[in-house]
């Protein structure tokens, strides 16, 4: 983990996890500034082979969410730390599917969403999830 020093009160670390997959491309899994996490959008990649989990979109969200809880332990943290996601969807015909596992993680307590449809996720993938949290 890498830190540099914003002022006498900020600062921004690059957070790391063995637990989760590598970055796909010239990111970060994860940047701590001050109290808040911010968890690059994580695919349904299996952290111990580096590929796409197989099945559908439920074992897709599954992995992605297995992805972000990860990075947050390597803080400390957990969902329930998780103050805002994002979705993004290949096709939002998936919608109820994705959202009932989300909700498995979630529960009644779910933080912030936007859930999008995009044309294409990296490595074909169904479903991308980024998180932001609040960490003590």
């Amino acid at each position: 983990m890498l830190e540099k020093q914003l002022d006498s009160t900020h600062y921004k670390q690059v957070v790391f996890s063995d637990a989760a997959p590598k970055a796909v491309g010239p990111y970060s899994q994860a940047i701590r500034a001050g109290n808040f996490l911010f968890v690059s959008g994580q695919l349904a990649l299996d952290p111990a082979t580096g590929n796409m989990v197989e099945g559908g979109i439920e074992e897709q969200t599954r992995r992605s969410i297995e992805n972000i809880k990860a990075v947050l332990a390597a803080v400390g943290a957990s969902l329930t730390d998780v103050v805002k996601t994002t979705v993004f969807l290949r096709d939002m015909g998936h919608f109820a599917s994705m959202n009932a596992v989300y909700q498995e993680y979630f529960g009644a307590n779910a933080p912030a969403r936007s859930t999008v449809e995009v044309a294409r996720l990296p490595r074909d993938g169904m479903v991308e999830i980024e998180a932001v949290a609040i960490i003590g």
